[in-house]
């Protein structure tokens, strides 16, 4: 840890400047070291961000919840830039309209997949029941992945860390995956990463193409809808 008096950090949360510059910087190295390894999956900038600023954080000492309300501005941030993934939407809205059956069979596939493979696997390595009902709504968006979670009984703070896991592993192998799968069809793509890995697939959806991106911002939307609306009911049935 730096040689600093712990008193100084404490008043972080007063310089939102300080959070907020952190974070930018360590996105704008990360995206910088992506591009300059060829695009490479791997380097996700999401999560070297966060790697960064989890080593700056442990490092200098500072405590995370006053690095997180001086970088609250980002956050903020969040709302409104989700909004901007229905100008994609709109550009490509002839070809969803002609891909009602497409989007359709993506959805009734993907939302339960993703639900019942976290279960099934949390369940057969005997997870306790707070871990698998946490795990349910991994596919969501964070807003609705942690309302979710209160609703049927699990840990929000862990959901939004399996939220985040989830995210980052979809848009690191997605890619990966449905080049290897031979599967081409930028829609199909971008379903299966907006619906499986929410926003942060979608962001990395929106670097494959603006049709991949606008497809995998409407799984994303419709897969957090669907789920919000079932995945309770199917918890207090069973």
């Amino acid at each position: 840890m730096l040689p600093l008096d712990p008193h100084v950090w404490h008043k972080i949360e007063l310089v939102p400047a300080i959070g907020v510059g952190a974070t930018v910087a360590a996105y704008v190295i990360a995206l910088r070291l992506q591009r300059w390894s060829g695009g490479s999956a791997i380097l996700n900038p999401t999560l070297v961000a966060i790697l960064f600023l989890a080593f700056a954080v442990k490092i200098s000492g500072l405590d995370y919840a006053d690095y997180a309300r001086s970088a609250g501005v980002v956050t903020f941030a969040l709302a409104p830039a989700v909004v901007l993934l229905a100008v994609p939407l709109f550009r490509q809205r002839r070809l969803i309209r002609d891909s009602a059956r497409i989007i359709v069979g993506s959805l009734a596939l993907g939302l339960p997949t993703g639900i019942l493979s976290a279960i099934g696997i949390a369940w057969l390595l005997h997870a306790d029941r707070l871990t698998i009902l946490s795990l349910a709504p991994k596919s969501t968006t964070a807003g609705i992945a942690i309302g979710i979670s209160e609703k049927i009984g699990g840990a929000p703070s862990l959901t939004a860390v399996l939220v985040i896991m989830t995210g980052i592993t979809g848009a690191v192998i997605g890619p990966i995956a449905t080049r290897q799968l031979g599967v081409s069809d930028p829609r199909a793509v971008g379903l299966a990463m907006g619906i499986a890995s929410h926003g942060i697939g979608t962001a990395r959806a929106l670097q494959i193409s603006e049709t991949a991106g606008a497809f995998a911002g409407l799984g994303m939307s419709l897969n957090g809808i669907f789920t919000a609306i079932l995945l309770p009911v199917a918890a207090n049935l069973f």
